[in-house]
């Protein structure tokens, strides 16, 4: 994990502006300050290497335990501005913890996104990227989605080797063993064939800590209750949906697949105003029962004293499209209310509460946690490591930057897309190569394409994005796309595509 810009970052942070001009104005003016400023920044640096140390000495050998609300939409959080009150205990977690306001997944849907997270890589690059399957060229078929390789070091291989118990206990489907989720694993649990609720992962979760012996431990918890094919188990009591609804849907999964088809084969999804309004009721009522599940939880996991040694991170693979842009449900596009998640950090034994809005990546998880454990990382997890720490925002300095995400989502819906830190928004699509330009500032909801208006800011954004993913092995202009091939980066894969 490198931390070669914690000089400049100090820096920045201690010396705003005022600061600038209040120190060139006293002593002996310029030559004063040019004299000075070395010590300046040398100072800022090890106080800021200092305080970093301190956090560090102060969480080694702390558990942790990284919670995935699946498909949980940023804007559905009431710490992050939501108005129902649908998330009380992650609220009251944030309230006690650092919550990233502006935190942007790598992928639209789950299985490329939570890999991510134990990998510190893009999805380009771990290549479990398709839904579906994959192009095998020496058969000329499609084959099944890859397996996550062994080459890759994953975050709990990297903590059991460093003397953590890791579990991981989910609710299958995207995450489950078979795309190699449970690499460095001592035990990793998933119902097959489901999309399983934390209602059954959780106490699997419990019971293991109770084995565990007071060992130090890595869990991951995580369950698809949010997500669309979740329905509770009894059914919904439609505690969020207008009574004077005419009760076109239910909320049934049959439903919610449906739509979501429908979205994906005509572009559009067929939902009135009154529908979206109860396919969000419905949301919220999901959102509420996991956000239950997720507080009984924690009342049994205090029981055991262990709230004073555990770092929590609490994040969402991805969101979920509520006819914002036409369609239903997630992975075939990359708006915010697709890629925009919620990310709380709750570090026990700190004064915090804080609301950080720099912009970050879902890459920055691994090494962040890394970081805050001061474990000791083989060469190959260092060099492939793609995100920071976020360890330096815990002390006020700024880590903001540009993020990218992307999308291969059947064998239709290949797209790519950067966020600038001053909030431009470029979206490229490989099928068609149509581009999308947004301003985010002005405006969030992406619904003003200004690629006619803003072409000079239109092809630098696109030169920023073609060289970021050249840079991670994927030339998007190095090709025609082929419909049904899937950027894989196998020499094989590059050779039948065509010029």
């Amino acid at each position: 994990m490198a931390h070669n810009d914690d000089q400049k970052d100090a820096l920045q942070a201690e010396m705003n502006r005022r600061e600038f001009i209040r120190r060139t104005a006293v002593g002996t003016g310029a030559f004063a300050l040019a004299m000075a400023l070395p010590g300046l920044m040398a100072g800022s640096a090890l106080a800021a290497k200092s305080d970093l140390s301190k956090l560090r000495e102060k969480y080694k050998d702390y558990n942790v335990i990284l919670v995935s609300f699946d498909a949980l939409q940023a804007a559905h959080v009431g710490s992050l501005g939501y108005s129902r009150n649908v998330t009380p205990t992650i609220d009251a977690m944030a309230k006690e913890g650092f919550s990233f306001s502006n935190a942007i997944s790598t992928a639209s849907w789950t299985v490329p996104a939570s890999m991510t997270w134990f990998t510190g890589v893009y999805p380009s690059e771990h290549r479990l990227t398709n839904k579906f399957s994959v192009f095998n060229p020496p058969n000329n078929v499609l084959s099944n989605l890859k397996k996550l390789s062994p080459e890759l070091v994953t975050l709990a291989e990297v903590l059991k080797e460093n003397g953590y118990a890791t579990g991981g206990f989910t609710g299958n489907a995207g995450v489950s063993g078979m795309f190699g989720y449970d690499q460095g694993f001592d035990t990793y649990f998933y119902e097959k064939g489901k999309f399983g609720s934390m209602g059954v992962s959780i106490p699997k979760a419990l019971e293991w800590l109770k084995g565990n012996n007071g060992k130090k431990f890595f869990m991951f918890l995580h369950g698809y209750d949010c997500h669309g094919q979740g329905v509770p188990e009894g059914g919904f009591d439609y505690r969020f949906v207008d009574k004077g609804y005419d009760k076109k849907f239910t909320g049934s999964k049959e439903e919610q697949e449906a739509l979501r088809e429908e979205g994906l084969e005509k572009g559009a999804a067929s939902l009135r105003d009154e529908d979206v309004k109860f396919w969000r009721a419905i949301y919220d009522e999901k959102i509420q029962r996991t956000d239950a599940l997720f507080k009984k939880f924690l009342l049994e996991y205090e029981k055991m004293g262990l709230m004073d040694k555990t770092i929590f991170v609490l994040t969402s693979d991805h969101g979920t499209e509520f006819h914002e842009h036409k369609r239903f449900d997630h992975g075939f596009s990359l708006y915010n209310e697709l890629i925009h998640v919620p990310l709380v950090i709750k570090l026990p034994k700190i004064k915090a509460g804080k609301v950080i809005k720099d912009q970050i990546s879902s890459l920055d998880v691994m090494p962040t946690i890394l970081d805050l454990l001061d474990v000791k990382m083989p060469d190959s997890a260092k060099n492939q490591l793609r995100g920071k720490s976020l360890a330096p925002a815990f002390k006020g300095k700024i880590v903001s930057k540009d993020v990218y995400s992307e999308t291969d989502y059947r064998q239709f819906t290949y797209k790519r897309s950067v966020i600038t830190r001053d909030g431009w928004k470029f979206i490229y699509t490989l099928e068609d190569k149509s581009r999308e330009l947004f301003n985010l500032k002005k405006d969030p909801k992406e619904l003003t394409n200004l690629l006619d208006k803003e072409p000079k800011i239109a092809y630098e954004l696109e030169q920023k994005l073609f060289s970021h993913f050249k840079s991670i092995g994927h030339d998007l202009n190095a090709k025609q796309w082929i419909t049904g091939l899937n950027p894989v980066y196998d020499s094989q894969a590059k050779g039948a595509q065509k010029k």
